[in-house]
């Protein structure tokens, strides 16, 4: 054997290494590694973030003196007052402001704040380095206010210097923050310039430097696109100062990795422009995307997220490719690859995958593996040595196989360990030889054994198996054989009996899963073989432990109108997790969509491109490499809308008014609310030159318009206001121009204030304004609007003569220009001070604007105003404005009506002096608004149409005309242009109106306007005019046609003969009288019909509302005469009636409609009769009163009869008064009866013809005898109400056996509380050890016999009683031997008797009276009561055995 090797020159350093390579010593050491510089940035939102930088040993505040000295200010005088609670709701405690580490010096003060928030208010406990602070030192000062908390060190130490933590806790959970506080000692040749300063100033000195400050001018926004797309994303921005040498360095990262040139990402920056683009997408590029400027003041950084979906599959229903391909272990001949699987929302399950091998160079894949392998990982053998490929995966479900994945970096096919082999070795001068360390010993031995076996990776299926190699070897080749064993065996295998291993590192593959081996390792060479290594210890192969588990619960958050944050709990069994796949869903819609397609590894994730004001539910599936886990449950529903923020702060403080010790101030509200409407504003104020702000107003105020008071004459003042809304308190505004305390009197007027404006046109604006607070020596008669373009001083007057509206349309203005405007208010005595300028405005109409449009419904005749909005946004709403004041009565028929982009303004009842200026707006957009202008004349024309509209005339299409159909039948109709459901129509024959009674139909079709009236019998009686009115909303329509004489005969004529022809063709059953109503004498209400052409099958039924009636009588067809009796005839009755007779020749139908005047004629006759039957009144007492009866006929309550008490007064139902009856006849009842209630009593019945009336005079000895008479029957039920009484529990019979105890238990009852007694066949019981009687509370009676005998067979009584009375109740015992048959006993005839009470019975002196019961509405009879008595049986069981 001979050694190799060859030379090399520093020029060749990028040559590929050989077995023997002689490298120059330069170039060795060229080959030092250069260090990099890396950034962490993780800021989302575009914004500019200041980092200051000092020269001394550490970095001691990154913000100067001034900044830190205004937040001290803040935290201590504002936050402590103005913490904005949110409505209360239940959450656990989190950190608003969070500690902050701090560098200090020694002696000095340290302060640490923080902001926490939760309900119920969490409690603060503070920590140094894990042990809580001892507060009783006295060396830290604790503060809380609110949500607000502070520790302080008044002096610290070096002992000081630890890890502060602060711990905020609740019932729903806790906290913490931490922050770090450094102690520094100064050195003797030192002094601490700032000791003896406070804390709020003891800062180091302000450090300059340049600072160039970005400002983002376009920014990329979320881009959604498919594999092979496109995508570019373009920031544009502005520097300040823009110096050529200090240009910022644009960073691109994706998902926090940095991007660099590269054929999948290309960078182009420069000019105040930097793009990306990525010319070929794969989901590897699917994240968030941001772009960093770096300079040496700081980083402006913008962020977007780039969603790459599956692009569209070679088969219908196959899955999305694979990503992520990564190569592990790269050897001599084999490779580990690995991937991500995709998501499969709207496919089908993943059954395995494909791995695609190919050669650098060539443009053929084969495939690795035969059948489809169902983990994301496997080892790819049978590579060649010193080659280099490129790998693929593709994923198969039952649809199909996807398109390949985007293919992996290439990879060489080499020993990993060939170059931990070579040395160097000198050979003078500057050059080396390298060599390997077997080429140096001696030959003609074989090698040494190898050593340390270890595993330097394990799968399921393999073992990465690792050794050094021997320490002496020949120069011989060497060669390895790796032999396996069992862990609780000593039999051992060779693995590699084919291929010679050359490198001390080989993948032992073909092992089962979850076992144990141990592996051993010879090294060879031609001369011999080596002894084994030693084994190495037990290496358990990995066990497949199946996809992770579900999610936990998944929690979707607002955040942006386009956009929601998702939370999510990771998997309870993680199982080697990749990450998490996000899918949305529209509520209700079950349509689910993938919200990333490229596995995310965080518990959040920001689901982009929602639909803004739409509602979605979300789930997460957690990925390993054996593929997707069950969907997590849903989140609750959200609606995509903008997160609530802090409002921006107010603007513009302007001085209304001041009287020499208060001043009045104004200022704008925030162009931003936060999303939510803001609730209050903060005052402070300041004299001038000083810098200590003082708060004002405690409690906050909620309008713009604030008297300052206890002011100082003459000083000066500033002003700084804050705002607040639902979440919090937003920022400071500027603070306000220096403004003088001296008292106004110039005899003008102040300014007006609060200036907006609204429908920006090309050339005009409308500007709005307050009156002014100061109207100075008399009142305002007008004002003028005066504008100048921005940036000038040159004043225009836009209104010859003063207006005295408190708004203008300003114009003559030039379209794209600038604008400020101004009002000055105008007296008597001349023209006032002007108001402080409007915002800018811009000449410039928004794209797409439209006008108010007026109209007047056809169809309601309402006066309507139309506005559609170009613009809406979330949170968008219209405004109404009558000359610009909102409308906000609405009592007066206004209506306002808005759908999606649409609003109407709705005059329902307008009047002629509604005119004027009615405007809209709409919030949250770009100034969208527009007015519609109606002098009086308009609104004049206006309201007449209306009115034309509201009461049209109804156009006809044909005029009232007749036809006779069959039977003789005939047939009047007329077809109108339109009808609606709603329509009302009569018919007239000689000014006399036909009803839908006896034989008249009347009816009409929506569908076609034909209205008709169908009279059943034509005779000689109906000769006339006839006559249609119908009224139809607020229209009107009329037709007539005359039927006298030759018209009539020749109709009449075609009539009968239709009859008779009917008759004789037909043949079958028909009514010869159809359905009538007849009263009888008894005032009996009967359906009378006659029916003929019968035979033996026909059939005869009756029918009420369409349900047939069941007669107690069959109807009487060998007579043809039918009758049914409708009982006790009232409105329940009423209704439409039919009779049917039919048979197999035909049918035939008449009907009746038993309501209105047939109804009203009915019991006008019963009443008719009742009242002539009606008999004198009769006096009957009852337990409430007295109640006077008249017996008639017939009673019903829809009768017109009347009670009066004395001559005049009518009695109505009441408490006091209760009206009523029976069918049999009619009551009036007096509650309670005194003295006032004396008098005649009258009842009178009328009807249409005549009056009936009966009188009785209840006074004298007839009302003391009734009153007596109800005296006693009120006593009686007083009495039969608070007698003793048995409630329950006694049986009628007891059956016992001999020896045994018997206990008879019972509830008793009464007022006052009864007496009991226990009898024995009429005697007394006597009390002793065997007989036991007991009452208890008064209420729970018993009686226990001990020890039964034969002699105790009898019958017991039990007698319960107070001054009311009370019963008796028996039971009868029955006692046999054991052994013998159980007996059948009776109970007695009388189980239970009452007994009377004492007389004369005593009632309290003041009693709740019962309430009487009211008269039934319905003529029914009142059921009868049981009267009280002997033989009412006991509710209790009837026998008990023992």
């Amino acid at each position: 054997m001979h050694t190799r090797h060859s030379t090399k020159y520093p020029e060749s350093k990028n040559s590929a290494f050989t077995k023997t390579v002689l490298i120059g010593t330069v170039i060795m050491s060229g080959l030092i590694k250069r260090g990099s510089y890396n950034h962490d940035y993780h800021h989302k939102q575009s914004q500019y973030v200041v980092k200051e930088y000092s020269s001394s040993e550490e970095t001691v505040d990154r913000y100067d003196y001034k900044t830190r000295t205004h937040i001290q200010e803040v935290l201590n005088m504002k936050m402590p007052h103005k913490y904005v609670r949110e409505e209360p709701m239940i959450r656990g405690p989190s950190f608003l402001v969070r500690l902050r580490s701090h560098t200090v010096f020694e002696n000095t003060p340290i302060k640490l704040f923080c902001t926490v928030e939760g309900c119920p208010l969490p409690i603060v406990k503070w920590y140094k380095d894990g042990m809580i602070l001892d507060m009783t030192s006295g060396k830290y000062l604790v503060e809380a206010k609110g949500g607000v908390h502070s520790l302080e060190i008044p002096r610290c130490s070096t002992d000081d210097t630890a890890q502060y933590t602060v711990v905020a806790g609740n019932i729903h959970g806790q906290a913490t923050s931490q922050a770090s506080i450094i102690v520094k000692r100064y050195k003797k040749e030192e002094f601490c310039p700032y000791g003896w300063m406070p804390y709020s100033v003891s800062m180091l000195p302000k450090i300059h430097f340049t600072k160039i400050h970005i400002t983002f001018l376009e920014k990329f926004g979320p881009v959604f696109a498919s594999e092979g797309d496109s995508a570019t994303l373009t920031a544009t921005m502005n520097l300040e100062p823009n110096l050529a040498n200090l240009q910022p360095e644009a960073q691109w990262y994706r998902d926090d990795t940095r991007l660099f040139d590269s054929k999948w990402a290309k960078i182009e920056t420069g000019r105040g422009v930097s793009t990306l683009t990525l010319p070929n997408l794969y989901k590897e590029d699917e994240g968030l995307y941001t772009l960093r400027l770096v300079t040496k003041g700081g980083t402006a950084a913008h962020s977007a997220f780039v969603s790459v979906a599956d692009g569209p599959p070679p088969v219908a229903g196959a899955p999305g490719a694979p990503m992520d391909i990564k190569i592990h272990d790269a050897n001599r001949d084999y490779v580990i690859v690995s991937w991500k699987p995709p998501n499969t929302t709207t496919e089908g399950p993943i059954l395995g995958y494909f791995v695609d091998k190919s050669e650098v160079g060539t443009e053929n894949w084969n495939q690795c593996n035969d059948q489809p392998i169902k983990i994301c990982k496997y080892p790819v053998a049978g590579l060649f040595e010193g080659h280099s490929y490129c790998f693929r995966v593709r994923a198969v479900n039952a649809k199909g196989i996807s398109k390949p994945s985007r293919m992996s970096e290439p990879v060489a096919a080499l020993d990993p360990t060939e170059f931990e082999r070579l040395h160097t070795k000198k050979l003078g001068g500057r050059l080396d030889v390298v060599s390997y360390h077997d080429e140096v010993e001696a030959e003609g031995k074989p090698p040494g054994s190898p050593s340390g076996i270890y595993a330097s990776e394990t799968d399921r299926t393999y073992i990465v198996v690792s050794w050094k190699s021997p320490a002496k070897a020949s120069k011989a080749p060497m060669w390895y054989y790796i032999e396996k064993s069992m862990a609780d065996s000593d039999a051992w295998q060779r693995v590699n009996t084919q291929v010679p291993i050359r490198s001390p590192r080989y993948a032992v593959f073909d092992l089962s899963e979850g076992k144990q081996y141990k592996f051993r390792v010879l090294s060879a060479n031609m001369y011999g073989t080596s002894e084994p290594s030693e084994p190495s210890r037990p290496i358990e192969t990995q066990e497949l432990k199946g996809v992770p588990s579900a999610p936990g619960q998944v929690i979707a958050t607002r955040e942006t109108d386009t956009s929601v944050l998702i939370q999510w709990s990771p998997p309870k069994e993680p199982n080697n997790l990749i990450g998490y796949y996000i899918d949305q869903c529209v509520k209700g819609s079950n349509d689910w969509t993938s919200a990333n397609h490229k596995p995310h590894k965080s518990t959040k994730f920001v689901v982009s491109g929602l639909t803004t004001g739409e509602t979605y539910v979300f789930r997460v599936q957690a990925i390993n490499e054996i593929g997707l886990s069950e969907e997590s449950q849903e989140s609750a529903p959200l609606t995509v809308k903008a997160a609530l923020t802090t409002p921006s702060a107010p603007y513009k403080i302007a001085l209304v008014n001041c009287d020499g010790h208060s001043m009045v101030l104004n200022w704008k509200k925030p162009l931003h609310c936060g999303g939510t409407p803001i609730k209050e504003y903060y005052v402070d104020k300041r004299r001038s030159g000083t810098s200590m702000w003082r708060e004002i107003n405690i409690p906050p105020i909620a309008e713009r318009l604030f008297k300052v008071v206890s002011l100082t004459e003459g000083a000066n003042y500033q002003f700084q206001v804050y705002a607040a809304n639902l979440i919090g308190l937003g920022p400071v505004s500027k603070h306000s121009a220096d403004y003088t305390c001296e008292a106004w009197t110039m005899p003008e007027p102040g300014p007006a204030y609060d200036l907006t404006f609204c429908e920006v046109r090309d050339d005009s604006v409308v500007l709005e304004w307050q009156k002014p607070v100061y109207i100075g020596s008399g009142a305002i008669t007008g004002y003028y609007v005066e504008y100048a373009e921005k940036g000038t001083n040159e004043w225009t007057t836009a209104n010859e003569t003063p207006t005295n509206q408190c708004f203008l349309k300003v114009t003559g203005l030039e379209v794209g220009c600038t604008y400020d405007l101004r009002v000055r208010a105008v007296n008597d005595s001349g023209v006032g001070m002007a108001s402080m300028t409007s915002d800018p405005v811009t000449a410039k109409a928004v794209p797409g604007s439209q006008e108010v449009s007026c109209c007047v419904d056809k169809k309601t005749g309402d006066i309507v105003f139309t506005f559609e909005s170009c613009q809406m946004n979330a949170g968008s709403q219209f405004v109404w404005k009558k000359d610009y004041d909102e409308i906000t009565d609405f009592s007066k028929g206004v209506e306002i009506k808005t759908e999606g982009n649409k609003t109407q303004l709705i005059f329902k009842n307008a009047d002629k002096e509604y005119f004027g200026t009615f405007s809209v707006s709409v919030t949250n957009t770009d100034g969208v608004s527009s007015s519609f202008s109606i002098d009086p004349d308009q609104m004049k024309k206006l309201v007449a149409l209306s009115y034309d509209v509201r009461h049209p005339i109804i156009p006809l299409k044909s005029e009232l005309a007749y036809k006779i159909l069959e039977r003789g039948r005939m047939r009047f109709w007329l077809q109108a242009e339109e009808i609606s459901p709603n329509v009302n129509y009569k018919f007239f024959v000689n000014d006399k109106e036909l009803s839908g009674a006896d034989s008249i139909k009347m009816g009409h079709d929506v569908s076609t306007g034909v209205i008709e009236l169908i009279m059943d019998h034509f005779t000689e009686e109906n000769e006339g005019t006839y006559t249609c009115q119908i009224t139809d909303g607020g229209g009107k329509a009329q037709s007539s046609l005359v039927l006298i004489g030759d018209a009539f005969k020749a109709a009449l004529a075609e009539a009968e003969y239709q009859r008779r022809e009917y008759v004789r063709v037909k043949e079958g059953p028909h009514f010869s009288e159809f359905l009538s109503l007849h009263v009888g004498d008894d005032c009996s209400v009967t359906l009378v019909c006659k029916v003929a052409n019968l035979k033996k099958e026909s059939e005869f039924h009756w029918f009420r509302e369409d349900t047939e009636i069941i007669p107690d009588v069959k109807p009487d067809l060998a007579s043809g005469v039918c009758k049914l009796a409708i009982k006790l005839f009232s409105l329940k009755t009423s209704g439409i009636y039919k009779a049917a007779i039919s048979d197999d020749r035909g049918k035939d139908i008449s009907q009746i409609d038993v309501s209105g005047k047939v109804f009203e004629e009915a019991i006008n006759q019963i009443t008719r009769l009742a009242g002539v039957s009606a008999h004198e009144l009769v006096i009957h007492c009852t337990a409430t009163g007295i109640q006077l009866q008249c017996p008639m006929k017939y009673y019903t309550s829809e009768m017109n009869i009347v009670w009066y008490h004395g001559s005049e007064k009518k009695l109505c139902h009441s408490d006091k008064i209760v009206i009523g009856g029976t069918p049999a006849m009619a009551t009036m009842e007096v509650i309670e009866p005194s003295e006032k209630d004396k008098g005649k009593y009258s009842i009178v019945i009328t009807d249409p013809e005549d009056s009936h009336k009966r009188t009785l005079d209840l006074s004298g000895e007839v009302y003391d005898k009734a009153c007596a008479e109800f005296q006693k029957l009120k006593a009686e039920a007083y009495a039969e109400k608070n007698r003793g009484k048995v409630i329950g529990g006694l049986p009628d019979v007891v059956t016992i056996m001999e020896k045994k105890t018997l206990s008879l238990t019972c509830t008793v009852c009464g007022d006052p509380k009864p007496q009991v007694a226990w009898l024995k066949n009429g005697v007394e019981v006597e009390r002793d050890d065997q007989y036991v009687v007991s009452l208890d509370q008064g209420k729970f009676a018993s009686f226990t016999i001990r020890g039964v005998s034969m002699e105790d067979s009898s019958k017991y009584s039990m007698i319960v009683q107070n001054k009311y009375g009370g019963e008796s109740v028996d039971i009868v015992v029955c006692v046999y031997r054991q052994g013998e048959k159980i007996p059948e006993a009776k109970p007695t005839v009388t189980a239970k008797t009452i007994i009377p009470p004492k007389l004369p019975i005593e009632m309290p002196q003041t009693m709740t009276q019962p309430a009487p019961s009211h008269a039934p509405s319905a003529p029914s009879p009142t059921p009868p009561r049981a009267a009280p008595g002997r033989g009412v049986k006991s509710p209790t069981p009837t026998r008990r055995r023992f």
